[in-house]
């Protein structure tokens, strides 16, 4: 026994061994050191066509025509990637990259992965006007999960310009009929995108058609040109949507329906909690919709400690097809507004919207300081005007109140704000921890979430204590 042990060791230390001998993980920094890896990718040559292996820490990929991940292959990012997204050599079409396998894109903090469409100037300025906005034309299609994908794991990824028209090869391979810079498709995979980027679409930057998921810590901006929400789930899709900051989308930040769900599918339910929804729902084309959280055709879950501010309806839990109320908790939200049509949406009305969203006393402002005497689920209200401008949140630096000369609908980029919030904020202390994530998702540096971080005590995104989202 003692010469298998001095055996052992002495294979350790001589290093010549292929295993390692500490049972930390192996958190090298990519950045600094090449890790041997598996079918290395040359950066030599423009990319189409099936592609797998890994593409090297820092390098810089060009895709010139339709990429495809086959079922069973695996395509790897390592962090510090930019993949620019061109337009189709041959035709000039845009492009995109569909994937039957497993997508692993993982960047971090110190060096993100790029994806994005080389050579646009993005048009930040408050109140730009969108009609001619790149970010909402769609310049390469987008990642196109296939309904075998498997897994897709996204972290510390910048996703931007994405929803342009899915080219005929794109369709037959992914069978996908649609464009999103993201799109997930299988009831049975897992999905995680957390501390990423998603900039600019011309619909939801995230549709996704069943699955598992944890959305954690991520920015949507100016998402969707006339309709969009920062994350449109369906079909039974389960799992956490959390310390998401949502600003300037056309519709919603996370909606949820279980229209289309499979026989045999758990319904949808998803938990959101703790997200930053800002100035959203006024690129909404069709009329009495959009703005913050929706629960639609027979979808349940939870909507707690979210802060929504300046958009155009709060929580909607939509009548006609009806959630899933039996299976639905929501409150402690807190609502601000700096026009009375905004405040008196909070609570949004059933002839205007189709909802009927319950006051809960536990949101900020209490529904019951602002609702008229004798009001009804969904009736038509007029808030006072006390309400309009109080409770500000105290972001660090945000457009709080409205910046003078500009709409509500102008505010949809992230700039020079800092969503964090001032020590003497109301939302601070003001969230609720009396509930657990569903935490779908295995935890995995890898092949995995890296934290299913749960309810915070601050209502946000951005905690004090320094969790949540670290943009």
């Amino acid at each position: 026994m003692k010469k298998n042990i001095i055996f052992f060791i002495s294979i350790c230390l001589t290093g010549i061994t292929f295993i390692s001998c500490t049972k930390n993980p192996d958190n090298k920094d990519l950045w600094k050191a090449a890790v041997p890896v598996a079918s290395p990718i040359s950066d030599a040559a423009c990319l189409t066509g099936s592609i797998k292996g890994t593409m090297l820490a820092g390098k810089t990929y060009t895709v010139c025509g339709d990429i495809f991940v086959n079922d069973g292959d695996t395509l790897t990012i390592q962090e510090g990637v930019t993949l620019n997204f061109g337009v189709n050599a041959s035709g000039g079409a845009p492009i995109g990259l569909g994937v039957k396998g497993t997508l692993l894109s993982l960047g971090s903090k110190d060096h993100p992965i790029m994806i994005t469409y080389p050579g646009v100037t993005k048009t930040d300025q408050n109140g730009a006007n969108p009609d001619t906005d790149p970010a909402l034309k769609g310049k390469w299609t987008g990642i196109i999960g296939a309904t075998i994908c498997p897994l897709m794991v996204i972290k510390w990824t910048h996703i931007e310009f994405g929803g342009a028209t899915i080219s005929s090869a794109m369709k037959s391979f992914t069978g996908a009929t649609s464009p999103y810079p993201l799109y997930f498709a299988n009831p049975a995979g897992v999905l995680v995108l957390e501390d990423s980027w998603l900039y600019g679409s011309v619909d939801d930057p995230f549709r996704i058609n069943g699955g598992k998921i944890a959305i954690m810590r991520n920015t949507f901006e100016k998402c969707g040109y006339t309709g969009g929400e920062a994350m449109n789930a369906k079909a039974g899709t389960i799992g956490d949507f959390a310390y998401n900051l949502c600003i300037g989308m056309a519709t919603n930040g996370p909606k949820l329906s279980n229209i289309n769900v499979g026989v045999g599918v758990p319904s949808s339910n998803v938990r959101m909690y703790n997200n930053t929804i800002v100035n959203s729902g006024y690129r909404r084309s069709a009329a009495g919709r959009g703005g913050s959280i929706n629960f639609e055709q027979g979808a349940g879950g939870m909507a707690y400690n979210n802060l929504i501010v300046n958009c155009k309806f709060g929580l909607r839990v939509v009548q006609n097809p009806i959630a899933d109320t039996a299976n639905l908790r929501y409150g402690y939200n807190f609502y601000y507004a700096d026009s009375l049509s905004v405040a008196s949406q909070f609570i949004p009305s059933l002839s205007v919207s189709t909802a009927i969203s319950l006051p809960q006393e536990t949101d900020i402002p209490k529904p019951s300081t602002y609702l008229p005497s004798g009001w009804t689920v969904g009736a038509v209200y007029t808030a006072p005007q006390s309400v309009v401008g109080a409770n500000n949140p105290q972001f660090i630096n945000g457009p709080v109140p409205l910046p003078a000369g500009l709409q509500l609908r102008d505010i949809a980029v992230v700039g020079n704000y800092n969503f964090a919030l001032k020590p003497t904020s109301p939302c601070i202390n003001a969230g609720f921890t009396g509930f657990t994530p569903r935490a779908d998702v295995a935890i995995g540096l890898k092949y995995g979430a890296t934290e299913i971080t749960p309810p915070g005590k601050d209502i946000g995104a951005f905690q004090s204590n320094g969790r949540g989202n670290q943009h």
